[in-house]
């Protein structure tokens, strides 16, 4: 496979800023199917796909959320065209026997609560994260955050369901007065080995 040209890469990586300000313009309901079928592709253990998605866009929606965002995070989430909530399913191993189908006891792997919810987490964390990858190279800025009530949010959204929340992502289109100067990262030798 060859290697993406200089301007991908920007796109997806290095000109890639997060967002804190939002345009108006809308994020249309294909681009959310589209971007979804993207980020639907990336690997997880066991390709069990514990991500769950909710694309907060009504205003009826915004306004459940709202009040379990922090004041840092509330109006730029309320703001963007989009707020994702990332969430996992508990119960992503019931999905396993059409995910993983050449062995019919990779449900069973799941029976440990640790591991259940050590898996559901960590893969709905890497999914979240090609969420914005695919979210970046269909043209769309990002605002992931944390700093909102998990429980909150759980309640208001998944009551009932064995859903839970994760983390946010804005999406949209972002203002450049929103995008903060680019911090610092750490080298080579300050965060990795080879061995």
């Amino acid at each position: 496979m060859p290697d993406l040209a200089d301007p991908a890469l920007d796109q997806l990586f290095r000109q890639a800023r997060t967002q804190n300000a939002w345009s108006d313009a809308p994020v249309s309901e294909a681009t959310i199917h589209r971007l979804y079928d993207l980020l639907k592709w990336g690997p997880t253990s066991a390709n069990c796909g514990p991500g769950r998605f909710v694309f907060v866009q009504s205003a009826e929606a915004k306004e459940t959320l709202a009040p379990h965002l922090s004041r840092a995070n509330r109006a730029k989430a309320m703001a963007a065209p989009v707020c994702v909530i990332v969430a996992y399913d508990l119960a992503f191993a019931e999905k396993l026997p059409k995910l993983f189908p050449h062995d019919p006891t990779a449900k069973d792997w799941f029976g440990d609560p640790k591991v259940l919810l050590e898996t559901a987490l960590r893969n709905s964390s890497l999914q979240g994260g090609y969420l914005i990858m695919a979210a970046r190279s269909l043209g769309l800025d990002c605002g992931p955050m944390s700093g909102f009530d998990n429980a909150g949010v759980d309640e208001a959204f998944f009551a009932g369901t064995s859903w839970r929340s994760n983390f946010l992502v804005a999406l949209g289109q972002g203002r450049p007065e929103g995008v903060y100067p680019r911090n610092p990262r750490l080298d080579f030798d300050e965060a990795c080995e080879i061995r």
